[in-house]
């Protein structure tokens, strides 16, 4: 069995699936996927994240989501990411974890400020309701671990990890655990390959980031949550096991995170 740790269920293309959405859980399902976390990056979308999550979870699949602001939205938006508010929206029991929050200096630094504000307003909402944070982190390494100390974050994960060793060292000294995307997978990526090789198996996490980022051997197709094994296979391949190794491994690692504070 696998876990989809980070999936977009509403932004998948779903166009081989004649736009249903449930094509893409019956492949979910048929893959052996058998948990996933959807993913909010704007207030907008709670309620369709909601209602997927209520919808389609059954024996076979069990859903969660996140609450949260991604970086990368607008000032107005970052600025809405309020604590009280944060909390407040985070509190069912299917709302697994905060986030997607973070930092991304790649698409911009002009709103950088509010970035690193709204990263800490999500910081206390994590530690407010006891539940993980999911950090996103793109070119802002060095930023990224200095706020989460300084917050005493200790509780989440570094989502779609493309650092090197170092980088996740101080994340996992701090507490976090890593999830690797399909990226680990590419030809280029042999730094994050070097960072997962020496990652400790009690801290590792897999995900799709779906629907962006598809692993090998589907890189360059619209990516989802069945496609997890493929990232699973991979990194089993480095660590001389099998892929269903790997996925009971992760499984098992994240519902302890999920289980840390109860």
């Amino acid at each position: 069995m696998f876990t989809d740790t980070h999936c977009h269920l509403n932004r998948l293309d779903l166009t081989k699936y004649d736009g249903q959405l449930s094509g893409a859980i019956d492949a979910m399902k048929a893959a052996n996927v058998n948990r996933a976390m959807a993913i909010m990056c704007d207030f907008a979308e709670y309620d369709e994240i909601s209602n997927i999550v209520d919808t389609y979870s059954d024996e076979q699949l069990n859903l969660g989501m996140s609450v949260g602001i991604h970086p990368c939205e607008d000032i107005e938006v970052l600025q809405s990411a309020t604590v009280e508010r944060l909390v407040e929206t985070a509190r069912p029991d299917h709302v697994w974890a905060i986030g997607e929050t973070g930092l991304d200096y790649y698409w911009s630094t002009e709103n950088a400020h509010e970035q690193r504000e709204s990263f800490a307003r999500h910081i206390h909402a994590s530690q407010q309701l006891k539940k993980p944070l999911v950090v996103h982190m793109r070119e802002a390494k060095k930023d990224t671990i200095d706020i989460l100390k300084a917050e005493g974050a200790e509780h989440g994960i570094i989502h779609c990890f493309t650092e090197d060793w170092e980088t996740a060292k101080r994340a996992l000294d701090l507490g976090f655990y890593v999830s690797f995307s399909g990226i680990v997978s590419f030809k280029s990526a042999k730094m994050i390959q070097e960072a997962a090789q020496k990652m400790p198996r009690d801290r590792l996490l897999i995900e799709t980031d779906s629907p962006y980022l598809a692993p090998v051997p589907k890189r360059g197709r619209p990516n989802e949550p069945a496609y997890v094994p493929y990232v699973a296979q991979f990194i089993a391949d480095m660590y001389d096991c099998s892929a269903q190794e790997v996925g009971e491994l992760t499984a098992k690692n994240f519902v302890n995170l999920l289980a840390q504070y109860y």
